[in-house]
């Protein structure tokens, strides 16, 4: 079979700018998640090789689930070109129609959802976590959602003689780059800027392109032309990602960078985004904390506290760490253990699997070093596994690992509490024995101190200890209180949160109001400027405007 045929049946992604896909004599080819567990060594090898053009791949059908064109500077430069020629344009299409299209775009994401499921698995995500990935896209866009956005991104009020205006105006050009651990999902919370008015320019990820390509192309892009939205108002493409920054923070044509990533290069970008007069917005790392008070259904608890093993704790949004009410602890901690007894590694399109390989586990032992020697105690893990669960010293996987640490006062003197650790590694943090109310006051002030802020979780019955709680928290950008930690709900941002997670200007990110700006607008028919200029005060003092010029005169 030829190349030429042999592609024909994988599935391949140009450069997509201004409207048209872009030829390229250079891919970077996606090997099957399968094939990398199987045997990593001559699956990175093949990739490698691929990449660099030194390998036939249509001798390697069966191992190729992909490819996309990879883009140099003069691709990102178009793109650049591209979007903000089409920006104004895309900006004075009516609000309806831009809801119109994202609800498009939800449909056929629903429509297609085992598809994308499949395509994400092919990139290396387990089938589960592809589910609960399609599952953030959905709710995102859901009709409660966009009900929500269209009262947020324009009010009308008819005061006297004026229509009276309260509207968010697009920024212009939005520039997005996705993270490596959950591309696909990440991009497509970008392109809800395209709700505001924006055009957008976004950078899969090398490591993981195929995906981000699959659902901007297949999906997005098809919407925006129906609607007659111009060329340039989505370009994507593969790129490295420091060159494409950089020229993005040193371009007149960026208005917005929307970056992804871990903190210290975020806070770097941040900087640089404000010296050049742009807006960052920014998803950086988390370092989640989840409270479970004395009579909170342990059970339930135990379950929520299982997704912080979710990807092997390799996304940003799962727990991170435990701080549980010393009258519950140990029935926690056995509950925890029997839930995570189903946590398994595993191929990816296997059902039930959660845990996803990790390829650089030094840290995680470095974590769990650390922590044992500031008197910690492991309860369950800390070993590397086989795909099919057995223990080995060469394992691509971790076994979930949960470690006890008693006293809430210096606990964050172990870098596992202290740091997002990015493992399938949970600290439950045990205060001292204290009256609740004390206890409680404690416990608050420890949240509230995290550097980190994406997301928090309180499980408890009691409504007053509730209350406290939601009242005093104002860390994050997401408060959940009995229901999953993870879990998208309507109305609710997905993604956002304070502190080292979103930088200085972090919040609750959605998109469409992050990639926009405040504007008012009066519209009025038969006002008289001299009464207008005086309006507020006249009423009040009941003294003409005439009068009042004449005594400023």
């Amino acid at each position: 079979m030829s190349e030429r045929q042999q592609m024909k049946t994988v599935p391949t992604y140009a450069s997509f700018v201004g409207g048209q896909d872009l030829a390229s004599d250079r891919h970077l080819y996606t090997v099957s998640a399968r094939s990398v567990l199987e045997d990593v060594f001559s699956a990175l090898t093949l990739k490698r090789k691929l990449d660099a053009g030194q390998a036939d791949p249509a001798e390697f059908a069966d191992r190729i689930v992909g490819r996309c064109a990879a883009a140099g500077d003069d691709v990102n430069e178009a793109a650049l070109r591209a979007a903000a020629a089409a920006a104004p344009i895309w900006a004075s299409t009516p609000l309806r129609t831009r809801l119109e299209g994202m609800a498009m775009i939800r449909e056929r994401v629903r429509a297609r959802h085992d598809e994308i499921v499949d395509t994400l698995i092919a990139e290396g995500n387990p089938r589960l976590l592809a589910q609960w990935q399609v599952s953030g896209m959905l709710t995102a866009a859901s009709d409660d959602m966009l009900i929500w956005f269209e009262t947020q991104l324009c009010q009308e009020f008819s005061v006297g003689p004026r229509r009276l205006f309260v509207r968010r105006v697009a920024d212009g050009v939005v520039c997005v780059n996705p993270p490596q651990n959950a591309p696909a999902s990440s991009a497509l919370l970008g392109c809800m800027s395209l709700l505001a008015g924006n055009a957008i320019v976004v950078r899969a990820p090398r490591s993981a392109p195929l995906g981000v390509m699959y659902l901007l192309r297949e999906f997005v892009a098809p919407v925006l032309e129906e609607l007659g939205a111009p060329p340039g108002t989505l370009n994507v493409f593969c790129a490295r990602p420091g060159r494409t920054i950089d020229t993005w923070l040193e371009s007149p044509l960026v208005n917005d960078i929307f970056y992804t990533g871990s903190v210290e290069r975020g806070l770097e970008v941040e900087r640089r985004c404000i010296e050049a007069g742009k807006k960052p917005i920014l998803e950086l790392s988390g370092n989640d904390c989840v409270v479970v008070w004395h009579d909170a259904d342990v059970e339930l608890a135990a379950q929520a506290l299982t997704e912080a093993f979710y990807g092997s704790g390799q996304i940003c949004m799962v727990p991170n760490q435990v701080v549980a009410h010393p009258r519950i602890a140990d029935e926690l901690l056995v509950a925890l253990d029997a839930a995570l007894q189903k946590v398994k590694p595993g191929y990816p399109d296997e059902d039930g699997v959660l845990l996803s390989p990790v390829m650089r586990t030094e840290r995680f032992f470095g974590y769990v070093r650390d922590a044992l020697e500031h008197g910690a105690k492991l309860v369950r893990g800390g070993r590397r596994l086989e795909v099919d669960g057995t223990p080995s010293d060469t394992g691509m996987f971790l076994e979930p690992t949960v470690l006890r640490v008693d006293g809430l006062v210096d606990c964050r003197d172990i870098e596992m509490v202290r740091e997002e650790t990015f493992f399938p590694l949970l600290p439950i943090v045990v205060p001292q024995e204290a009256e609740d109310h004390s206890l409680l006051d404690d416990v608050i002030a420890f949240v509230e101190s995290n550097r980190y802020g994406l997301r928090n979780s309180l499980w408890s019955k009691d409504p007053a200890v509730i209350d406290e709680f939601v009242r005093r928290v104002r860390n994050g950008g997401l408060l959940k209180v009995n229901d999953s930690h993870i879990g998208f709900a309507p109305y609710l941002p997905t993604h956002g949160g304070t502190g080292l997670t979103g930088g200085a200007f972090g919040e609750a990110n959605y998109p469409a109001l992050r990639t926009s700006h405040l504007q008012g607008v009066s519209i009025a028919e038969g006002v008289r400027p001299l009464d207008a200029v005086f309006d507020s005060y006249r009423l009040v003092a009941g003294v003409p405007a005439q009068k009042l010029m004449q005594n400023k005169e």
